[in-house]
């Protein structure tokens, strides 16, 4: 019968080999314990959140409105009538009622967002003309010719361009 050690197993004299009998069997105990926790850590690595829904994108949008002061969100039914994905850009459809309001009273905008870190973020809008009282100012200011042309344009007022010949109220016959 082979000599035994301290710990019950095999001596390594006993056996010729200069190991422990029992250490092959913790060697695969540990490997296979490495193996496991590396895929772990792979597979928990590979998910992400998925930020491709609706509601991703209302955040997004409900986030880009907060920062304008003189908007009250509160007052307001907001919702996401439709959403495109295109990769790391999301186009959204959005309806602004009044709560408690006439439904046919609201608006509807656009909005393209752009993917930022884990959420979608409002992309800026390009400047499309002006709003409010600078579009007044700019219709009640025409230009002093058409484009291209030497003849002058119309005023809002009615009255002629300066040299232009008198004009009668009577029709002609």
């Amino acid at each position: 019968m082979p000599a035994r050690g301290r710990d019950g197993g095999i001596s390594a004299a006993a056996t010729g080999s200069g190991k422990r009998a029992g250490d092959g069997y913790n060697r695969k105990v540990k490997q296979t314990l490495i193996v496991c926790i590396l895929l772990a850590v792979v597979s928990l690595g590979g998910c992400r959140k998925n930020i491709q829904t609706d509601e991703a994108v209302r955040q997004g949008i409900l986030s880009y409105l907060s920062q304008n002061k003189n908007l009250s969100l509160n007052a307001m039914d907001i919702e996401v009538k439709q959403v495109t994905f295109r990769g790391q850009e999301a186009d959204a459809v959005v309806v602004f009622k009044p709560k408690g309001g006439d439904p046919s009273s609201g608006m509807s905008m656009s909005y393209t967002l752009e993917r930022q870190n884990s959420g979608w973020v409002v992309k800026k809008k390009a400047d499309t003309g002006p709003h409010g009282a600078a579009a007044a100012k700019a219709l009640s200011t025409p230009p002093a010719a058409a484009p291209g042309s030497q003849i002058p344009m119309p005023t809002p007022s009615g009255a002629m361009p300066p040299g232009h010949p008198p004009m009668s109220a009577e029709p002609k016959k």
